[in-house]
């Protein structure tokens, strides 16, 4: 069992930055896979970015890559999600996830473990 709380949302300029950390309860956070995830006003949730146990292999939606960044640090128990140039269609609810795994887990694998999430704005 993992418990994941997120931080670090809030509101920004367009072309702005921001990092959300996540971070992990318990002793094995090394274990687990994890995951970003974003919904925005009626709309569905969506995925946005995953990395392996180790941090060596991730993967982005296509409407991030290249401005989002996914890392970790086992050592602290944190995954972090570092977005650049963030555009108004970025606002949402972001939500941490992990599951049991050693890949880099894309939107069609099931996820167990959410956090609550943290609102990101982007407007001027």
């Amino acid at each position: 069992q993992v418990q994941l709380v997120e931080s670090g949302g809030g509101l920004v300029q367009p072309g702005g930055s921001l990092r959300l950390s996540c971070a992990a309860s318990g002793r094995t956070f090394s274990t687990y896979a994890m995951g970003w995830f974003r919904q925005a006003p009626g709309k569905e949730r969506e995925f946005v970015a995953a990395i392996n146990w180790s941090g060596g292999s991730t993967y982005y939606a296509d409407s991030v890559k290249g401005r989002f960044t996914i890392s970790r640090d086992n050592a602290k128990s944190t995954v972090y999600l570092q977005m650049n140039s963030l555009k108004p269609e970025d606002t949402a609810v972001y939500y941490c996830a992990a599951r049991s795994g050693i890949y880099a887990y894309g939107p069609e694998f099931k996820y167990d473990y959410w956090g609550q999430g943290t609102q990101v704005t982007v407007s001027s």
